[in-house]
Formats: structure tokens, sequence, C-alpha cells
């Protein structure tokens, strides 16, 4: 059985590291957990949260699926959102896409997966909702488009959650913002879909 132990090794080093900077961090760390900020984002593992963000551990409460989707009827997702809105009391919530997404692409082909379909139905299901845009686009152009509306689609879905409302309805100061992460560049963009109370 292979054990890891580089990444144990990897990890004794940042840890020591973070120390030697910093020798109150992790006592600080383990106290309170208060960030400001939800990140639902892709699982890709090229699009990290709080490296892109350049955030430190504790400053961000991070949810990651297959091309960032929020569905109504995934409880893994409502959970960690109802978690990060009515305990941690988090002020913004991040959906970030990013160009390149293999969920997308996924979804833009005919090809049969498997159990992964019925993911990638959310996202055709935007595809449809949008077919004259896609009209006369080649493949790169078509992945980047859904990759934008895609992220669209899930800032309207969050916002009809009953978490955001009811935070909404009460007065919390929530917002929810739709971003898109370009891993040619690592440069983050606002699609300007901001959406607050009311």
């Amino acid at each position: 059985m292979k054990t890891l132990k580089h990444l144990f090794d990897r990890n004794s080093e940042w840890a020591s590291s973070i120390k030697k900077k910093d020798p109150d961090f992790f006592t600080r760390l383990s106290k309170l957990q208060s960030p400001e900020y939800l990140w639902i984002g892709c699982s890709d593992s090229r699009v990290p949260a709080n490296q892109i963000t350049g955030l430190q551990p504790g400053e961000i409460f991070v949810h990651r699926n297959i091309a960032n989707v929020v569905v109504h009827t995934d409880l893994n997702c409502l959970s960690v959102l109802q978690f990060a809105v009515e305990v941690l009391k988090v002020k913004h919530i991040i959906i970030c896409g990013h160009y390149g997404c293999g969920g997308i692409q996924a979804a833009l082909d005919d090809q049969e997966r498997g159990l992964i379909d019925n993911w990638l139905r959310h996202i055709k299901d935007v595809v449809r909702f949008n077919a004259e845009k896609f009209e006369g686009l080649d493949e790169e152009q078509k992945v980047d488009l859904l990759c934008e509306l895609n992220v669209k689609e899930q800032v309207t879905n969050i916002c009809n959650t009953t978490i955001v409302k009811k935070a909404w309805k009460q007065g919390n100061d929530l917002t929810v913002h739709g971003w898109i992460y370009s891993i040619k560049n690592g440069v983050l963009r606002d699609l300007d879909e901001v959406s607050a109370p009311r």
C-alpha cells in the first residue's frame, strides 16, 4: 500500500513555514471560523479558491462540484449554503466558473458518460434555454459562452433558494456574485451578475 509520504512531507514543510512567519497562526485559526465569503466553484484542480483570490485559510468557505452547479435538490450544496448563510453569516456568495471547463465541454457533446450525464443535464438545459446564442459559433466560442451562461444560471438558481430568500427577507447583508476564471492567464472577471436584497 502506498502512503503518499511526499504529501505528508510537503504538509510538514508548509505548516513549519507558516509557523515561522506567524507563530500564533494555527492557534487563532483553530479558535474561530468567520469567513465573509462562500465560494461555489468547479471541482477542477486548476481552480483553487484560496490561491486565486489571495485569501488565507479561514477567510473563504468553499463548496465545489462539477461545473459549479447549484441545484435545488442537491442537499450537499444546500447544506453548505445554509451553514454559510445562517451560521457563518457570510456576506458574499461567489459562484465562480472557469473557461475550458470539462463539465461544460461534456454538456455540449452527445457522448454518453454514465452517471454524470444526470448532473450535466442541468447544464444542457442552459444550452436549451439559450439555443439562439450558440448559432454560428465555433466549438471554443460555444464552450466559453456556455461557461459564462452557466454561471449566470447558477446565480439565478442560488438567488431562488429558500435559504437566500429567507436571508434577504430577514434583512441580512448578503450579495451574490457571478465570476469567471481564465486558466490561461489566471485572471478572474466579474460577469456583473450581482444580486442583493430588492
